[in-house]
């Protein structure tokens, strides 16, 4: 073997090395059940951010979505009924995934259907979460940590939704404000 050749496979161990131990990083630290969320999820048009913890007490959905993706176009509807049946205990945001003038056009709808509409142009929030699929929902009860972390839809897991949001908002709201 050539000093060259054993160089270059040096290297490459190296990079799968490197590479699996930053992916092994970043599973770490995707937030999971029992987690408190990073309270950032993204911003409305006007730059305002949208953060959850800005009314202790309440539960949350979380939504990661595109208007491309056929699975989260079938979501949405589940959504706007999850909205409306929990009312003000429960909060919606609806994030999208996608440029600023896709999400422009679709942010009023999206408000509406009384989901709160957000987006995520420089990804933190999706790297915040650990978003590497859509749809990819999180739900958040009332004493604000993370109840389920949801990739993926299915018509076949709504019940085990139902129970995982029945779940969070049956928590104790927490009884201090959480930390950043």
């Amino acid at each position: 073997m050539t000093t060259q050749l054993a160089r270059f496979l040096l290297w490459a161990l190296a990079l799968v090395a490197s590479g699996s131990a930053l992916a092994a990083d970043a599973e770490k630290a995707r937030p999971a059940k029992g987690d408190v969320p990073p309270p950032y999820v993204g911003r409305q048009l006007n730059g305002t951010e949208i953060k959850l913890d800005a009314v202790p007490g309440k539960a949350y959905v979380v939504s990661f979505w595109a208007s491309w993706c056929g699975p989260c176009m079938q979501e949405l509807p589940i959504l706007v009924n999850i909205q409306q049946l929990a009312g003000d205990k429960l909060q919606v945001v609806a994030v999208n995934i996608e440029e600023r003038e896709v999400y422009r056009r679709l942010q009023r709808q999206i408000k509406e259907l009384g989901l709160t509409p957000a987006y995520d142009p420089d990804h933190k929030a999706q790297d915040a979460y650990g978003v590497k699929g859509i749809p990819h929902m999180i739900i958040v009860g009332r004493d604000g940590r993370i109840s389920s972390v949801r990739v993926g839809y299915a018509k076949s897991s709504l019940e085990e939704l139902a129970a995982q949001l029945n779940e969070a908002l049956a928590t104790e709201p927490a009884k201090a404000e959480r930390s950043n």
